[in-house]
């Protein structure tokens, strides 16, 4: 197609008449970009695929004007902090959870004439035969009975400090001295007389305090933290970690604790735990023996519960501390951080590292066990002075 050009006429002689179109704005010359005219050249630009904010027509490249990059750091960043305040809330609201649920119901600013605290750090750990709260029915299936009130089934020593851990069994039927004490709920002062009883006697009456200040004196020993746990509490933790492996070392079959059991390794539920560390008649040493099958189960039991496996499952975790705390009775300063130092402890004495036994005994008097008096001395004062235990008990 002929191209078509608008401009000035030649030139020509003389002035003349303004040229047709002068003084008016050029018009485009509708020429392409190869020298070809035509609608071919018009329409050049249009209908060629462009998108619309995608420069030179290649389509979508990046966010585009006005659409910034996403910025991937800082994402990042307020995902991490979110994820660190949802635990530390949880953290937080778990901890003072936990706190609500102790029971601190033993004051042991009402034990008089106390000694002296040592190194390290004791405590008194107390299996009653408590039966509050549990129906018939479960009284049936633990055999426990019916009796009123509660007495104490087992006592340890639990001592933690820099030179590992020492757990001892105190035989419930220790030959003891009730000494003066104040009353827990009268007030009264009772002066000690001088007679002996079995050491479980003395929680018998007047509950957790005189039991405290009954060993004391007897003993020499400042106890720094009480922890009490009955029948069903022991039962229902046990559950909760799903049963607590143990090596049986014999055959046991007792009737009065329904422990019915082959020697070597099983699983035992709370059930069968409970029929076990309160097993006695079965046994021939009775209640020594008793003591040394209660001190292995409660250290594999605190084994059990100080575990990646119960810490850092939820669903594991939240039932054991809820059946453990809510079964637990405690001391007034008891806190959150002595109970988990006491299983941790409990741990390292079923680990090796640290060391169970029973109070030395020398005979019986009066059909209770007497404890060996120079014994117990040397074993007080390495505690007392946080020291390697080289003291033994039977």
């Amino acid at each position: 197609m002929r191209q078509v050009r608008r401009g000035a006429p030649p030139p020509g002689p003389g002035p003349s008449a303004p040229p047709y179109g002068a003084g008016v704005p050029q018009q485009p010359s509708y020429v392409d970009g190869q020298g070809h005219g035509g609608h071919d050249g018009y329409d050049s630009g249009y209908n060629t695929g462009q998108v619309y904010g995608s420069p030179g027509g290649r389509g979508p490249a990046g966010p585009g004007p006005g659409r910034p990059a996403p910025d991937w750091r800082r994402r990042i960043k307020w995902t991490a902090i979110t994820v660190v305040t949802a635990l530390v809330v949880t953290t937080v609201g778990t901890y003072f959870w936990a706190d609500s649920k102790l029971n601190r119901e033993v004051d042991l600013s009402k034990v008089i004439e106390r000694p002296e605290a040592g190194e390290g750090t004791n405590y008194l750990i107390v299996g009653s035969d408590s039966r509050e709260g549990m129906t018939d029915e479960q009284k049936k299936d633990l055999h426990t009975g019916s009796a009123e009130g509660k007495r104490t089934d087992s006592m340890m020593i639990l001592h933690t400090g820099d030179n590992g851990s020492t757990l001892i069994s105190l035989p419930r039927d220790s030959d003891v001295e009730i000494p003066s004490f104040v009353g827990s709920e009268s007030g009264k002062t009772y002066k000690g007389t001088g007679r002996h009883v079995k050491l479980n006697a003395a929680y018998a009456e007047d509950g957790p305090e005189l039991l405290v200040r009954t060993i004391e004196y007897n003993t020499g020993l400042r106890l720094d933290h009480y922890v009490e746990i009955g029948f069903a509490g022991f039962a229902n933790i046990v559950d909760a970690v799903g049963g607590v492996e143990m090596d049986i070392p014999q055959d046991i079959k007792d009737p009065k604790s329904g422990a019915d059991f082959q020697k070597g390794k099983q699983t035992l539920n709370g059930q069968d735990a409970l029929a076990f560390v309160r097993t006695r008649y079965a046994l021939a040493g009775s209640d020594l023996d008793r003591t040394k099958n209660q001190q292995k189960f409660l250290s594999a039991l605190a084994n059990q519960v100080a575990t990646p496996s119960t810490v850092l499952n939820p669903f594991k975790l939240y039932p054991t501390m809820g059946a453990g705390l809510d079964s637990l009775i405690v001391d007034k300063e008891m806190g959150l951080f002595d109970l988990a130092s006491m299983f941790w402890a409990m741990k390292s004495v079923s680990g090796g590292d640290g060391t169970s036994m029973n109070m030395p005994v020398s005979g019986s008097v009066g059909g209770n066990l007497k404890w060996d008096d120079a014994k117990v001395k040397k074993l007080v004062e390495q505690l007392k002075n946080d020291e390697k235990v080289t003291v033994s008990g039977d």
